[in-house]
């Protein structure tokens, strides 16, 4: 799951670089765009991000979780891509879920 924002390049960094995988991998990813987060006059994107906060620590985004484990930003999917755990993790999501059936 990722947690962005529709207009920022960080998000669209790891948004792309996750949906690379599911050629590979057959999963999906669920994103949920903050800033297109509103009903009736009410900031439910800034709700969310600020109960993200609390939850992880972190404020930022892309927000994201791994097989609901919490990952981090853009920089630590790099950090993961780059020490070729980034797969892993996304074929282990797959067969844990798979698994949960």
């Amino acid at each position: 799951m990722v947690f962005s924002k529709s207009y920022c390049p960080y998000c669209k960094i790891t948004k792309l670089l996750l949906d690379s995988y599911q050629n590979n991998i057959d999963y999906s990813v669920a994103i949920i765009e903050l800033d297109e987060q509103q009903q009736e006059n009410i900031n439910d994107g800034q709700i969310i991000q600020n109960a993200l906060q609390d939850l992880t620590g972190q404020s930022t985004v892309p927000n994201v979780f791994i097989n609901g484990k919490h990952i981090g930003g853009n920089s630590h999917v790099q950090e993961l891509l780059d020490s070729g755990d980034l797969e892993n993790l996304l074929r282990q999501a797959v067969v844990d879920s798979a698994q949960d059936l």
